[in-house]
């Protein structure tokens, strides 16, 4: 920022400026936006603040960063004091980090708290996502002007830039390919078309996958509350985002940290896996508990206990399953909540249906085994009971889980094991006990 005031300029072309600006602010900005930055700085740094107010609005945000990071610091701070929040964040998000971070360390400790609060965004919001170097235009500049700003910029993930209207608000699209084919005394109002889709910065990972995809783009606007462009979401970095999502929620679902890398520590691991595994082996005993209930059955028939690994296995798998293709359905936003029902009949009917084609596998290779009739139909009762109770549990937990606003990919796992280990214990042994008569 400049630290000295330029020559003195005559009083009355001071005052000619000054007009200029508050009567006519739109003009005002438009004369700026084709001016050097620097020349720009010499001219405002000698009009009061109140003088400046009405064209910052109008100023394009990456025009206005360029310039204010050229004015006295008491220049900028009143400017930054007055202007509102949404003006603010769009301008201070077209600097770097470094540049970002000079001008805050200048400003009042009250205001540099407050601007850090505002350019603050949820994680994985629109607002940490988006790429706020992605500059807009106006409709009225040519394409050989345009092509100047792009090779000055050099932002190589661009592929479409944005029109904006006289208040700055989002209004176009024009494809990069349009601008590369036409002439270059053409506007590019002459090549606009609608923008399809645009974001609030709160806007969650989600709701922009979902525009992505509904809308086939490779990029997406995110805006303020007054339809300002504050930046843009590349396509590539989204996907970015998903993949590092998809692994973090894998190392979840075998109670693993998301934040535990290959190389981490020994001790860094141990503390993040400990309270899972603390978890999985309370469920282990509850499980335990249901053999329990029939150890005198387990005692007098000891086949079922060579057996009773084969139900609890095949459940397992089977809710897995399920459960894989939940998530998947709830993280596409393919289901919500409300698909609950629909989901759950679903996996209910796969259960059955599996569950009755392994039975018949699983009975023939008992019988040979065993010779034992009663042996073939507790076994095949209880395995379609237990994938069926798979199929609900794999539908059910991650969809309650998201119900009740919990990760279902840090907790589905240990509750389906829980359930699909209770269940097909109880209903071999249950059922065993039932047709003991038989054995």
């Amino acid at each position: 920022m400049a630290t000295s005031l330029p020559m003195e300029q005559n009083p009355v072309d001071e005052a000619l400026t000054r007009r200029f600006l508050l009567e006519y602010p739109k003009e005002a900005a438009l004369k700026i936006e084709s001016m050097a930055a620097d020349e720009v700085a010499q001219i405002l740094c000698l009009q009061p603040t109140f003088a400046l107010l009405p064209v910052w609005k109008y100023l394009l945000p990456s025009t206005a960063a360029e310039v204010i990071g050229k004015l006295p610091e008491t220049h900028v701070t009143d400017l930054l004091t007055e202007l509102s929040p949404q003006d603010t964040v769009r301008m201070l998000g077209q600097l770097s980090k470094a540049r970002l971070a000079a001008l805050l360390q200048v400003l009042p400790e009250s205001l540099r708290q407050e601007l850090i609060s505002l350019m603050s965004y949820p994680e994985n919001s629109a607002g940490r996502l988006m790429d706020t170097r992605a500059r807009s235009f106006h409709g009225n500049m040519s394409i050989a002007d345009t092509l100047t700003v792009l090779r000055k910029q050099k932002l190589r993930t661009a592929r479409g830039i944005f029109l904006v209207d006289e208040e700055g608000r989002l209004s176009a699209k024009v494809h990069l390919q349009d601008i590369a084919i036409s002439e270059p005394h053409v506007k590019l109002s002459d090549l606009a078309q609608p923008v399809t889709a645009a974001v609030p910065s709160t806007a969650g990972k989600d709701e922009i996958s979902e525009l992505f995809e509904r809308h086939e783009l490779l990029d997406l606007p995110v805006v303020d509350i007054d339809q300002r462009l504050l930046g843009i979401i590349n396509h590539t970095s989204l996907v970015q985002v998903s993949q590092e999502d998809m692994s973090s929620d894998v190392l979840a679902m075998v109670g693993a940290s998301r934040e535990e890398r290959a190389l981490s520590g020994p001790l860094f691991a141990v503390k993040k896996r400990m309270p899972w595994l603390q978890i999985n082996l309370i469920t282990a005993f509850m499980a335990a508990s249901v053999v329990g209930l029939f150890e005198s059955t387990i005692a007098s028939f000891t086949a079922l206990a060579v057996l009773l690994p084969v139900v609890a296995g095949q459940s397992g798998n089977a809710g897995a399953q399920a459960l894989a293709v939940t998530m998947r359905g709830l993280a596409l936003r393919e289901i919500t909540v409300r698909h609950w029902l629909k989901v759950m009949f679903k996996e209910m009917r796969v259960g059955l249906m599996n569950g009755i084609a392994i039975a018949i596998t699983c009975g023939l290779g008992v019988f040979l085994w065993s010779q034992s009739v009663g042996l073939v139909l507790i076994i095949c009762s209880s395995m379609i009971l237990a994938m069926v109770a798979a199929g609900f549990a794999g539908a059910v937990v991650p969809i309650m889980l998201v119900k009740f606003g919990q990760d279902p990919a840090q907790a589905s796992s240990i509750i389906l094991t829980t359930v699909t280990d209770i269940v097909g214990f109880f209903a071999f042994l249950g059922i065993a006990t039932l047709l003991s008569g038989m054995l």
